[in-house]
């Protein structure tokens, strides 16, 4: 059985048939963002904003360093 779904077509499309949407699901309210760091995309409330190359960019709780205490 060939599976002819991801070929290249003569009219230049790709697939017959694919899913709509975006692969996150159905969220529209931007609940998770890609980290500066390791580019995994986490949700907000498990990162902090960090000023990287200049810029406050999201980094994730794993990737973010801990802030030393005084």
């Amino acid at each position: 059985m060939s599976d002819d779904s991801n070929t290249i077509s003569s009219d230049g499309l790709r697939y017959k048939a694919r899913v709509s949407g975006s692969p996150f699901g159905q969220t529209g309210n931007n609940s998770t963002m890609s980290c500066a760091r390791c580019g995994v995309h986490k949700p907000r409330a498990l990162g902090v904003y960090r000023k990287l190359a200049g810029k406050n960019m999201f980094v994730c709780g794993d990737c973010a360093a801990p802030k030393p205490t005084a």
